[in-house]
């Protein structure tokens, strides 16, 4: 469970600082369409303030992958990454949205979850 813990830690904070820096552009590159109202911008920003609270989160947890703060972190991670692909795939299939970064994505977020259930399996072993 270290190891996931490290590459979500890696994951999120690049997510997180890509979304505080250039909310815009990762949007456009994941649905096509850039953010262009204020309010857009703003919860963004938001949501890569909470991507790098959760990827500073995993990055502490890392030597404690075994305690039980550590598994809660691990089953809200994975509660997260079926969301995002869930939220993914009805902005394509709903909303006809896709951007040349929405597949990996959405495969990225499906590998991490698929990883995250496998810890979690193997611990309740």
């Amino acid at each position: 469970m270290k190891t996931l813990l490290i590459t979500k830690s890696v994951v999120e904070v690049l997510a997180g600082l890509a979304l505080l820096l250039v909310p815009s552009t990762v949007v456009s590159l994941a649905l096509g369409v850039p953010l262009e109202l204020p309010v857009g911008l703003v919860l963004a920003r938001c949501v890569g303030v909470i991507l790098l609270a959760v990827g500073i989160a995993c990055w502490v947890e890392r030597n404690h992958s075994e305690s039980r703060g550590a598994i809660g972190l691990i089953v809200a991670l994975l509660v997260y990454d079926v969301s995002v692909v869930v939220l993914l795939l009805l902005a394509r299939l709903a909303e006809h949205l896709s951007g040349i970064a929405l597949w990996p994505v959405v495969f990225l977020h499906s590998g991490l979850g698929a990883w995250s259930l496998f810890c979690l399996g193997k611990k309740s072993r």
